[in-house]
């Protein structure tokens, strides 16, 4: 008997209806999203290194931390709550506890929706009371702005929508210098910065290979919506500014730092110029193929002419109509460009046929964590300064 899938085995601890504290506790825990709390407290402690220029108090270090990752999770479990119906409709997203069917559902979704309410509220008071009040403030700002601008407000309406709702993921070096700090100072606003124009880049780049299953829920991540030439020059575009923004922390985070950004930074911008030569490359044989397709349904028309009732004939008109995402094109709904670039299947987007896009995702986390590690370093040191 061949061993069953993942997706066909009967939910863990819900039998005959019974569910598990166990089964349940996973199920919200895989709610919090643990890899990218992982990542957004890969930020938060070289912040508190920098603002403090050495070691913060312990307590201070493990409450701010753990405040980020109590925040973090309230917001990611209220996304998951709120977008549960298009993530079952994506592959990627499928095996999340909302977004499997009744059967295999493990967590409800008011269960979800409560945890993720207790989550932000025991965030705010372990960070207002153990900690400082601004630090708290900004963590519930955080949760705000990525449940209503970026999950409720942008997700489904805007291709910028991870452009602006990125933002949300930016807050933790808020929280961490504001910890160590009491306030909010400009080294602390560019990192900000970094991480709001490392965003798109990195989204992007995931969002190439999956966008499939954008399409698929109707969510208009900038892949859907534009060729792949246009989303790479806007990832080599982004990529360009956030070298830059870690450059403007030169002044601060001394010498040794500025040497490690640019590093890293040209390293960065080498693979992003790969993956924007690599997607030319596949595009310009495609394009070729779809342009004299066009000439010759062109031609084909004009040496047909239409035979009206009254034996004359009439000119066959070439129509323009909008597709389901809004784009005009062609009488079909897309523009040669479109359809060509995104790879479309009866309305439906393939996935990307090569794995630039995943390596240049992959390849911005070990971005961002060398970077962070870089400035935890110095941050240490007693030598690197100007």
């Amino acid at each position: 008997m061949p061993p069953a899938s993942a997706d066909a085995l009967p939910a863990v601890g819900n039998v005959a209806g019974r569910r598990s504290i166990r089964a349940v506790g996973s199920g919200l825990f895989a709610l919090t999203k643990p890899r990218i709390i992982e990542l957004l407290l890969v930020t938060t402690i070289p912040t508190m290194l920098l603002a403090e220029r050495g070691l913060p108090s312990v307590r201070i270090l493990l409450v701010t931390l753990a405040g980020g990752a109590l925040a973090a999770g309230s917001a990611n479990t209220i996304n998951c709550y709120i977008d549960r119906d298009i993530d079952a409709l994506m592959r990627r997203t499928s095996r999340r506890p909302l977004a499997r069917p009744a059967p295999m559902a493990v967590v409800k979704p008011f269960e979800a929706l409560l945890s993720g309410i207790i989550l932000g509220a025991a965030a705010t008071v372990l960070l207002g009371t153990l900690v400082n009040w601004l630090s708290a403030i900004l963590a519930d700002g955080a949760i705000l702005f990525y449940v209503f601008v970026y999950t409720i407000g942008l997700k489904r309406r805007t291709a910028s929508n991870i452009v602006i709702g990125g933002a949300a993921g930016c807050f933790p070096v808020l929280v961490g210098w504001s910890a160590v700090t009491g306030t909010v100072a400009w080294p602390a606003i560019v990192l900000f910065g970094v991480i709001f124009f490392w965003t798109p880049p990195h989204f992007w780049a995931l969002a190439m290979k999956f966008r499939d299953d954008y399409a698929r829920a109707s969510v208009p991540m900038l892949p859907v919506v534009a060729p792949a030439s246009v989303v790479a020059r806007k990832i080599l575009v982004y990529s360009y500014i956030m070298v830059v923004t870690t450059l403007a922390l030169a002044p601060y985070a001394g010498w040794l730092y500025t040497i490690c950004a640019a590093g890293l930074g040209a390293w960065f911008l080498v693979e992003a110029h790969r993956l924007y030569g690599q997607v030319a490359r596949a595009d310009e044989p495609a394009s070729q193929a779809v342009a004299a397709i066009s000439a010759g349904a062109t031609a084909a028309v004009a040496a047909a002419p239409a035979v009206t009732g009254t034996g004359k004939t009439a000119e066959v008109p070439v129509t323009k109509s909008r597709g389901p995402l809004g784009h005009r094109g062609v009488a079909g709904g897309r523009s040669p460009e479109l359809a060509t670039a995104e790879g479309t299947c009866a309305g439906i987007a393939r996935p990307s046929p090569h794995p630039a896009p995943m390596r240049l995702f992959h390849l911005s986390i070990a971005y961002l964590t060398l970077l962070f590690a870089a400035i935890a370093v110095v941050s240490l040191l007693p030598v690197g300064r100007w």
